[in-house]
């Protein structure tokens, strides 16, 4: 992991929803040697949209598909919120909706390059850094 991504990332809570136990364990791996707290993870629609209704969160990662339908929900209350979020999806960016095609994606399967890259586009530097 790069200091760039560490400083950018450190401290900051991140949802985390992915109904894929290796990957959920995985994600929360890579976002623990960053230094982000995990609010989650979520694998369940309905455990995600709580979530995102009522945490205190600075961005997040989605699994498009999860138990329960499409994390488009979640999303909008992200949105809505300000909150920035990442798409994961094994799909192309053709199977996102026409509203979310400008979000930030991550193709699944990804490298941890991949993974640092799109969180960084969530994870703006702070101010004074």
């Amino acid at each position: 992991m790069s200091k760039a991504a560490i400083d950018n990332c450190i401290g900051r809570r991140i949802l985390v929803v992915e109904d894929e136990t290796m990957i959920a364990v995985l994600i929360e791996d890579m976002l623990e040697m960053l230094g982000c707290e995990i609010v989650g993870p979520a694998s369940k629609l309905d455990a995600a949209i709580q979530l995102a209704r009522d945490e205190l969160i600075d961005a997040a990662i989605l699994d498009v598909t999860i138990r329960g339908g499409q994390v488009f929900p979640v999303a909008e209350i992200l949105r809505e919120r300000g909150i920035p979020f990442v798409l994961a999806s094994g799909y192309g960016q053709w199977a996102l909706p026409e509203a979310f095609r400008g979000n930030p994606r991550l193709q699944k399967p990804f490298t941890v390059g991949e993974f640092e890259g799109a969180l960084n586009a969530v994870c703006a530097p702070r101010r004074g850094d």
